[in-house]
């Protein structure tokens, strides 16, 4: 029984680092070169990531700057950035990439902060359905008497306090997130 219980906080754990990974995606009016990470550039027929090509670098809290190995991916990192969700046009002078963060708009902020809580949601979601899953294999091997129904009991109140820390946890980063994009 521990080494499913293992399992499941092994889940909601990659839940949490799913989460964080998704936040830092989002942009908060500073340079950072996480926002490329969902980025992904047709480089010789494969989607890579830019940091696969390129080396990126942030010389100031507002500016990104992309520059491949090979200055022949220079248009396909350009096309693939005008094409994403970031919202940020390129500047490309023929050696480099140049992204300006503009500042954020207090319309802007609201809105990143509502994508935000969605992904919380979803992760809230994700955990509750590792926890449906693990309580329906329980009742499984209760049905077919491998484990009592004090075990049962164990199960249920093993998940439901995971699911309660695990839900915490993302509210914290939520918050914490918020905050960073509220920031002026």
């Amino acid at each position: 029984m521990s080494s499913e219980y293992a399992a499941q906080e092994g889940k909601i754990k990659k839940t949490l680092e799913v989460l964080a990974q998704e936040f830092a995606t989002l942009r908060a009016g500073r340079a950072s070169a996480a926002v490329l990470d969902r980025i992904q550039v047709d480089y010789y027929g494969s989607p890579t990531p830019i940091q696969q090509i390129a080396s990126v670098s942030s010389p100031d809290p507002r500016t990104l700057i992309i520059q491949p190995w090979d200055a022949s991916a220079l248009k396909q990192i350009e096309r693939a950035i005008q094409v994403s969700d970031l919202g940020i046009n390129p500047t490309n002078d023929g050696n480099v990439i140049r992204l300006a963060f503009p500042q954020l708009t207090e319309e802007r902020r609201r809105e990143l902060t509502k994508t935000v809580f969605k992904y919380a949601e979803e992760s809230k979601v994700a955990v509750r359905n590792i926890r449906r899953d693990a309580l329906e294999k329980a009742k499984e091997q209760k049905k077919k008497s491998e484990i009592t129904e004090d075990d049962l009991k164990i199960v249920e109140k093993d998940m439901q306090n995971l699911v309660d820390k695990a839900c915490k946890d993302i509210d914290d980063l939520a918050k914490k997130k918020e905050k960073e994009l509220m920031e002026v």
